[in-house]
């Protein structure tokens, strides 16, 4: 990845997706994102405009090859952002091609450092309408790239850094993650209580950067309304 460009905190700038800015926010363009593995369109989606992410179908992961993990296929913007807010309306869909284990996987990266390094908290909305409870108990993800990805969090704290919430393939999600220190909270479409709390990021209170929108093998993303608000 690129060395961040650094934007000071104090310009409170708060970027949202081109046509859909309000009030003081600077409209983003597909040429301030910075696109790792990722593509990135205008598009229109439930007649709304938004950007359209998606993958090559030839980076999209075989279970019966590899190891499933989480990667950095994203789109994101250069900054220094520490602590605030974060926040995205956030739709998936299923590719053609998805594999079976594809959940529509999609989601807000923050604090992205000049070594690739970042914080995440990501959904699987087919996992919020399972049949199952284990599944449904995991439709909602924290990861902190590279070195703490879903399964070695699953596999050390059990249920600590995923959640059920209720979620849908098809429609608009509203993610906000507010970020304080070394604790994470993602507040889903306006509700006042979070859908999951990270009390100890792994990467700790001095990590900084960039913010961005993440997916994985399957998915493709649509996210408009991009916001980030530092403290």
């Amino acid at each position: 990845m690129d060395l961040i460009r650094a934007i000071p905190r104090a310009a409170g700038i708060v970027f949202a997706a081109e046509g859909h800015s309000a009030g003081t926010a600077s409209d983003v363009a597909i040429s301030d994102f910075h696109l790792s593995g990722v593509s990135l369109e205008h598009s229109t989606y439930k007649d709304e405009r938004a950007f359209k992410m998606t993958m090559p179908s030839e980076a999209i992961q075989d279970a019966q090859k590899e190891k499933l993990s989480d990667r950095n296929f994203m789109a994101w913007l250069p900054m220094d952002f520490g602590d605030g807010v974060v926040e995205a309306e956030m739709a998936s869909e299923l590719a053609a091609d998805a594999p079976a284990y594809a959940r529509g996987f999609i989601g807000l990266t923050f604090r992205i450092d000049s070594e690739g390094r970042f914080e995440s908290i990501y959904l699987r909305p087919t996992n919020s309408v399972a049949d199952d409870q284990v599944r449904r108990n995991h439709s909602v993800q924290y990861v902190a790239y590279p070195d703490y990805r879903f399964d070695r969090l699953r596999s050390e704290s059990p249920e600590k850094y995923e959640s059920y919430a209720e979620l849908d393939l098809g429609r608009w999600i509203h993610m906000r993650i507010v970020v304080s220190g070394q604790k994470a909270a993602l507040y889903l479409d306006g509700k006042s209580q979070p859908a999951l709390i990270v009390n100890d990021l792994k990467f700790g209170t001095k990590q900084r950067g960039g913010v961005g929108v993440w997916l994985e093998s399957g998915t493709i993303a649509y996210f408009r309304n991009l916001k980030v608000k530092p403290a």
